[in-house]
């Protein structure tokens, strides 16, 4: 059911061998950590052919499960890898080994009395699950997020993924076998729903899960689970074109967010178009989209400013979908504050975007639109770890607490307080003989 690199375990088993291995990474060197990672990149970048046919089996048998409606298209664009695909797994690894190193940084320095001084330093989180569909690319991203931040993890992947993440795994562990101070168990593959279900319960031995999947999928995880889970569900991001826009890059921004991958997270869902600047902007837009092969939905006012092009009469079940595919749904807003209500209002907190030559229009959007990522003039495309230098990421957060947004190295540790002192006790400052300076030190 469950594979350690070797032996066959059970899901607790798997995860107390986890916890054990999570202490002994906490204390790495960062150049073992770094060197590994290393490692582990070549090994990618060397077998990419045993990643490819892995891959090309499961693309194989996934298709009839598309072709069953049990396998939805955006899911099955996810799972499928070529050789820019592993050769981006590579350079992701490698990145995230150029990082600082996230452990042991000193956030903060209290002298609380002479010779009395309070730390608070990051370390790891120690166990992580990650729980994805698809998305086979997920595998090195976060067995390097974790081996640099001094995590072990268990991954546990879409069946319509088993022959890619299996190989993946493999050439994980085999490359840190060449490291002996690293475990063994520092990444598991778990295999099976039933493991999902127990994995769920078991929140004395892991400390965190982050699904990557479908919001039906993310929200389930929620439901279910006695662990602390960071995700996000629907990826209803927005594009506003604002009456003070430039439209040649109205055009070329809304047509990057829907367009260059409709089925990620990030990719547009809802475009929405200042009645000033509607009339002009919307002919080239849509033929724009309609070249590219995208269905557009339209409130009445953009159907009656469509040119005769094609555009399907928009419901109000459109604003609140994520299509993940070459659709998208356009409505005319009266106003800069209809835009920021209707974001608010349908907006899934992921990312949003408006597109203005006006500063203070753009810096009003920024402050007003509750989203973990607020753009202007740009791409909701670029809501991506990599893309901020995070080197890989975990998933990307839509909740306030812990970590928001792409979460990188940073999503993967927590902190602890080092007090050091010199034989203080407590009854003294009760007593009045000391006090507290409380004073800060760089």
């Amino acid at each position: 059911m469950s594979t350690s690199p070797k032996a066959a375990l059970t899901v607790a088993e798997a995860v107390a061998r986890a916890r054990t291995a999570a202490l002994r990474l906490a204390v790495l060197s960062d150049d073992l950590r770094r060197a590994a990672l290393l490692a582990a990149a070549d090994a990618l970048q060397l077998r990419s052919p045993e990643i490819l046919a892995a891959n090309e089996r499961d693309c194989a048998a996934a298709e009839q499960l598309t072709e069953g409606q049990r396998l939805s298209p955006a899911m099955f664009k996810r799972l499928q890898v070529d050789e820019r695909g592993t050769a981006a797994m590579a350079a992701q690894v490698r990145e995230v080994a150029a990082l600082p190193d996230p452990l042991g940084r000193e956030l903060g320095i209290t002298a609380l009395d002479d010779d009395l001084t309070l730390h608070k330093v990051t370390c790891p989180l120690g166990v992580a699950a990650i729980i994805f569909e698809s998305r086979p690319d997920v595998i090195p991203q976060v067995a390097a997020l974790a081996l640099r931040s001094g995590n072990a993890v268990l991954l546990k992947g879409g069946r319509e993924a088993e022959q890619t993440n299996t190989a993946l795994v493999a050439i994980w562990c085999d490359a840190l076998a060449q490291f002996p101070e690293i475990p063994a168990n520092a990444i598991t593959l778990l295999h099976t729903r039933q493991d999902i279900e127990e994995l769920l319960r078991l929140d004395d031995g892991i400390d965190l899960i982050i699904p990557r999947g479908s919001e039906q999928f993310v929200r389930y995880i929620k439901a279910h689970s006695r662990v602390p889970v960071l995700g996000h569900g629907a990826g209803i991001c927005h594009v506003y074109v604002d009456g003070a826009a430039d439209l040649k890059k109205a055009v070329d921004v809304a047509f990057d967010s829907k367009v260059q991958y409709p089925a990620a997270c990030n990719a547009a869902e809802t475009l929405l178009i200042h009645q000033d600047v509607a009339a002009a902007f919307l002919p080239e837009m849509l033929a724009r989209f309609e070249a590219a092969g995208v269905e557009v939905r339209g409130c009445p006012r953009t159907q009656a400013l469509s040119g005769g092009r094609p555009v399907l009469p928009a419901t109000e079940a459109d604003w609140s979908t994520e299509y993940s595919d070459l659709i998208i749904s356009i409505k005319i807003v009266g106003s800069f504050e209809e835009a920021v209500e209707h974001v608010n209002r349908w907006g899934s907190k992921h990312t949003e975007s408006i597109v203005t030559e006006d500063a203070k229009a753009a810096a009003e959007f920024m402050l007003r639109v509750d989203a973990a990522g607020v753009y202007h003039n740009v791409s909701t495309r670029f809501a991506d770890g990599f893309r901020y230098g995070l080197g890989a990421e975990l998933g990307i957060s839509t909740g306030k607490l812990h970590a928001r947004g792409p979460v990188g190295l940073e999503g993967l540790t927590t902190y602890k307080y080092r007090l050091v002192g010199n034989g203080h006790t407590v009854a003294s400052y009760i007593a009045g003989e000391r006090t507290f300076k409380h004073r800060p030190l760089k």
